[in-house]
């Protein structure tokens, strides 16, 4: 159908991190798909309540009643991606984590609009033991993610069914964020979803990626724990977010593409 209203809630993923910066703001996946709503209808309007580093019980506290308040009715489709900030700190409680998730999901769906749901990519093609913490939390989350998906009749997106996506060029130069290659790959794939126009060439993987030196290799790998990794630690440890002060970049329904 064609939707009205599209509001987004979440962390970085659905902000737009890290892709192409536009009037200040970063593009991602969600503005793109817009763009392409906005051609359905002259009256659509757009909301992103995303903000890069939030929990979350941060998202379900503070994004969820402004997007319940937005809701007309099964002509909104709202997008809900969080908790994988949560799965990444060391205390994680993969029960409360999916339950608080999939509450918020059907408090969502008693509003009569159609909800999108996201998994997280389990394999990401690294090896050692964080890389297998990082799958299992992931794996259990994402069953979760797909259990109220289909209980509450969501759209589901998901990462896992296109294994190439693990390709970190991909990625960002913070190995944790799409760059903006990634984020058109899925807006096409949400698209698709969604029964819009999108080109198809998002399922073709990358041409094989020639072999970096090793030298290259770890030079590159000392820049960006120097450049992301300690900042991150540093965070934490005195419980800071990188999302702490900032708002979110369309907090109210927009008449769309601005």
């Amino acid at each position: 159908m064609a939707y009205q209203r599209f509001i987004v809630c979440g962390d970085s993923y659905s902000e737009g991190m890290t892709d192409e910066i536009i009037d200040g703001k970063y593009r991602g996946w969600a503005d793109r798909v817009a763009d392409e709503m906005a051609k359905a209808r002259a009256d659509f309007t757009y909301v992103n309540l995303a903000v890069r580093g939030k929990l979350l019980a941060q998202v379900v506290e503070v994004q969820l009643p402004e997007a319940l308040k937005l809701i007309t009715g099964p002509d909104t489709l709202v997008s809900f991606h969080a908790g994988a900030n949560d799965a990444l700190r060391p205390g994680y409680q993969a029960h409360v984590a999916i339950n608080l998730y999939q509450d918020a999901v059907r408090r969502l769906a008693k509003s009569g609009a159609q909800i999108m749901l996201f998994t997280v990519l389990e394999r990401t093609g690294n090896k050692g033991k964080g890389a297998e913490i990082w799958e299992k939390r992931f794996s259990e989350f994402n069953n979760g993610v797909r259990r109220v998906g289909t209980e509450v009749g969501a759209i589901v997106v998901d990462a896992n069914e296109e294994q190439f996506l693990s390709d970190r060029r991909f990625l960002a130069f913070d190995r944790l964020h799409l760059n903006s290659i990634g984020h058109n790959r899925c807006a096409q794939a949400v698209q698709e979803k969604l029964g819009l126009p999108f080109d198809p060439a998002w399922r073709t993987p990358l041409p094989h990626a020639k072999k970096t030196p090793w030298l290259i290799e770890k030079a590159i790998t000392v820049a960006w724990f120097v450049t992301f990794a300690l900042p991150w630690i540093f965070r934490r440890l005195r419980g800071k977010s990188s999302g702490d002060g900032r708002s979110a970049k369309y907090p109210v329904p927009t008449a769309w593409p601005i």
